[in-house]
């Protein structure tokens, strides 16, 4: 049961993953490392396809071998959420338009202190 809970989390994972490639809200590589997490513990062979990835599988060594983040996927991430923090601000009403600004700003600071590449 359990293997197929960490199957499921790991596929919704990677779809999510794949819709932020195209939403600034949504980042890219910590879904694929959690789904890379989830597959290790239910599918080996989808864990290595996502760790020998051509796009991320470099992402996901350096982050499970040593916890990195490059300067290149911090900077990424941080005009993401920019870029969310402004659409917030146009598009919400007080108080949820300061919500994407405190949310990125929680976790681009959390992000620059990571170690990099």
């Amino acid at each position: 049961m359990a293997r197929r809970l960490y199957l499921a989390a790991g596929w919704a994972s990677v779809g999510l993953g794949t819709v932020g490639i195209f939403l600034p809200i949504l980042p890219t590589v910590p879904f694929m490392i959690l789904a890379a997490f989830c597959f290790a513990r239910s599918s080996p062979a989808l864990e290595a396809k996502l760790m020998n990835h051509p796009r991320y599988g470099h992402h996901l060594v350096a982050w499970r071998e040593k916890g990195v983040v490059s300067r290149r996927a911090k900077w990424s991430a941080t005009s993401a959420f920019l870029a969310s923090a402004l659409i917030g601000g146009l598009t919400l009403t007080p108080p949820w338009s300061l919500l994407p600004a405190a949310v990125g700003l929680v976790c681009g600071t959390w992000l620059w202190r990571r170690p990099e590449a």
